[in-house]
């Protein structure tokens, strides 16, 4: 009888387990993976829901950028992300910007991130510092500790610091927008005001910086879906016009900071987390794929590109022939350093 009832408890385990593991947070299972899937590079999803196919690696160091918190394998992206950040890079610096210091671009297989952002889940969006690359390179323990440096004034309501905000932040923004592949360039909503006051230049490319919540110490660049990437859910065409306009206005008013006003007798939310049932089906597939044989294999190869001789935090390769349901089921061991973000007040 002991043995059956084993059996049994068994066999309902079998046919309970995945269904139950199903029911983790998508971003346990992204977070967890060191590598990105074998697979032709293809985003499926939105920005914000969504998983990457066949990412690659920028190298932590290239001529004219530094990868910044290694720690959070945050450097993959779609292969057309990785190479606009490289011409980007050598843009730069003939404008008289040293170098780019790089925040999130992706997580290898996308999707939703243990910490930090909402978006940057298909490989096509980039965070760029607003601090300019130093002359020498940092050490990985720099990488983690050195503070961002934000644009704003403290001291007042939505308004650029002008003893750190120069013509060349401007001029790095705008080169940004200037790529026919950007969609978006987002920033904070003082630095969008301060921008539609001051440039000089083609302003038509002004409706394409779009001013968000923080983004006072970064920038944020947004590729649009690649052509053929039938998997990948497009934004919203953004709105003709420069953007100066009662549309930016908005963030000036007391409307996008008043907290909301809790309701009487409102019973506490609970917290509630994308799961893999949320994501496209082909996220499943992404996620069971094999992995390559290592770090070093996919790493973006480009004009000037450099692998680097030892890349930090990498892990190994991942069995293949595995199962959705067996990947779901898996106590999957998380990153051992999952940093958790500096709050960003609003104003």
């Amino acid at each position: 009888m002991t043995t059956c009832l084993l059996a049994a408890g068994l066999a309902l385990t079998a046919l309970t387990g995945p269904l139950a593991a199903e029911e983790r947070p998508a971003k346990e299972l992204f977070g967890a993976k060191r590598l990105p899937a074998s697979m032709a590079a293809s985003p499926y999803g939105s920005y914000a829901k969504g998983c990457i196919a066949g990412a690659v690696a920028i190298p932590t160091d290239g001529p004219a950028w530094q990868a910044m918190r290694l720690s959070r394998n945050r450097r993959w992206g779609h292969p057309d992300m990785i190479a606009l950040i490289e011409q980007f890079s050598q843009d730069a610096r003939t404008l008289g910007w040293p170098g780019l210091l790089l925040g999130d671009i992706s997580q290898p297989r996308g999707g939703p991130m243990l910490s930090g952002h909402a978006s940057h889940q298909v490989g096509l969006d980039a965070d760029i510092w607003f601090t300019p690359m130093p002359d020498q390179r940092l050490s990985p323990q720099e990488r983690e500790k050195l503070p961002f440096t934000s644009m704003l004034d403290k001291s007042k309501f939505l308004t650029v610091d002008s003893r750190r905000w120069t013509s060349t932040h401007a001029r790095l923004v705008m080169k940004a927008a200037s790529y026919p592949q950007v969609e978006r360039v987002f920033v904070n909503p003082a630095i969008k005001k301060k921008l539609c006051e001051t440039w000089q230049g083609d302003r038509s490319l002004l409706g394409k910086v779009r001013p968000i919540y923080g983004h006072d110490e970064h920038f944020h660049i947004r590729i649009k879906c690649p052509e053929g990437a039938a998997g990948c859910k497009p934004q919203a065409r953004v709105p003709a016009g420069d953007g100066c306009d009662k549309s930016l206005a908005w963030w000036f008013t007391k409307e996008p900071w008043a907290k909301p006003k809790p309701k009487k007798d409102a019973k506490p939310v609970k917290p509630w987390y994308l799961r893999m049932s949320d994501l496209p089906k082909a996220c499943g597939t992404v996620l069971a794929s094999a992995s390559p044989a290592s770090e070093q294999a996919v790493t973006y190869q480009g004009n000037g590109g450099v692998s680097s001789a030892a890349l930090a935090f990498s892990g190994g390769g991942e069995s293949a022939g595995r199962t959705i349901e067996s990947v779901i089921a898996a106590d999957t061991m998380l990153p051992a350093i999952v940093p958790i973000p500096i709050p960003r007040p609003f104003q």
